[in-house]
């Protein structure tokens, strides 16, 4: 019987460890195909991870299908539609909760998600210096939290000092299906507009104005999650 205990245990362990390998891997490789497709994590200090919920991991591997699977990335940058000079915005932080995902081709690397939640969030600072370089013409402007959000339109407060002349005006951050776009009151360049690669079948949905920054809240049904090659 102590022979037999020991056996099951050493047997769960390395099926444990196993599992927790295999699934360290898929989530390496999901990285990959992710970065490859969406671009996320495009700069020196950008990152992004992708985790695999649950356990075992390889009976959900078995089957196809994964109850919960997470994506973070930040630090990386969106461009304007006519990649505009100077036209960058640095997106802090992403994420992205993929429920019920399942793989429908091992072939075409590709997956749907049932149902997908997600955030993301642009920094004050970021705000400031896109809209210093596209709008402030040879002044500084600071981009701050300002009240009034509604639906998908956040408000943001603009201040500082355009062509020598002081500006004190209330912006919006707009968020609608996969783009976003900054319009500022008062100055020659007046909105710029930024289209961000999400999964296709996600889009904004919300944008609300907060102590630390823009917030954009995503959804998405049926998700599709292809191959690099493919949308």
């Amino acid at each position: 019987m102590k022979v037999l205990a020991i056996t099951v245990v050493v047997l769960a362990v390395l099926f444990t460890l196993t599992d927790r390998i295999a699934v360290h891997y898929a989530d390496k490789e999901a990285v990959h195909l992710a970065q490859a497709k969406y671009g996320y994590g495009n700069t020196t200090d950008g990152y992004m991870n992708v985790s695999i919920q649950g356990f075992p991991f390889l009976t959900q591997a078995a089957g196809g299908d994964f109850g919960h699977v997470t994506l973070t990335a930040g630090n990386f940058y969106v461009d304007t539609t006519g990649n505009a000079q100077g036209g960058y915005l640095n997106v802090s932080s992403l994420r992205l909760d993929l429920n019920d995902v399942n793989v429908t081709s091992l072939v075409a690397r590709s997956a749907e998600a049932n149902f997908v939640t997600g955030t993301l969030t642009l920094s004050y600072k970021d705000l400031s210096g896109v809209a210093t370089r596209l709008m402030g013409s040879g002044g500084s402007l600071r981009v701050s939290q300002a009240l009034g959000s509604d639906g998908q339109a956040a408000r943001v407060k603009v201040s500082g000092t355009v062509g020598g002349t002081a500006l004190n005006s209330t912006g919006t951050v707009l968020a609608q299906g996969d783009e976003i776009s900054l319009t500022v009151p008062g100055v020659d360049r007046a909105s710029s507009l930024w289209p961000v690669n999400l999964p296709q079948g996600v889009g904004f949905t919300r944008a609300r104005s907060t102590a630390d920054g823009v917030e954009i809240s995503l959804t998405g049904h049926q998700v599709t999650l292809g191959s690099p090659y493919g949308r």
